[in-house]
């Protein structure tokens, strides 16, 4: 009988042990923000052939995203339209589509 109880006393710190060492981990996504807002007045076109560029998120490979302010840029063929970068939801989170020129 004290076997079947020593037994049963090792079967239980065993499975507490277990328990308490196991590592559950919880994965939160959010998407970046940029901390301050900065009112500014845009600066004047260098050309009539440039397009201001709204403030955007910039990949920085593999530290994330930083964020970029307004700019004037100049398109790299004529009739080209740009579309701005956006935040697209995919089944990991959130992904930076980057602006591009169409």
């Amino acid at each position: 009988m004290k076997k079947t109880a020593k037994i049963f006393v090792l079967a239980a710190a065993l499975t507490l042990g277990a328990t308490v060492l196991s590592n559950a981990q919880i994965v939160v996504r959010i998407r970046p923000s940029h901390e301050r807002i900065e009112v500014r007045n845009r600066p004047p076109a260098p050309s009539p052939r440039h397009v201001w560029v709204d403030e955007d998120w910039r990949d920085n490979g593999h530290r994330g995203y930083a964020w970029n302010g307004g700019r004037w840029e100049a398109p790299p063929r004529e009739g080209s339209t740009y579309v701005a970068g956006h935040w697209s939801k995919n089944r990991h989170g959130s992904v930076w589509i980057a602006a591009t020129w169409r």
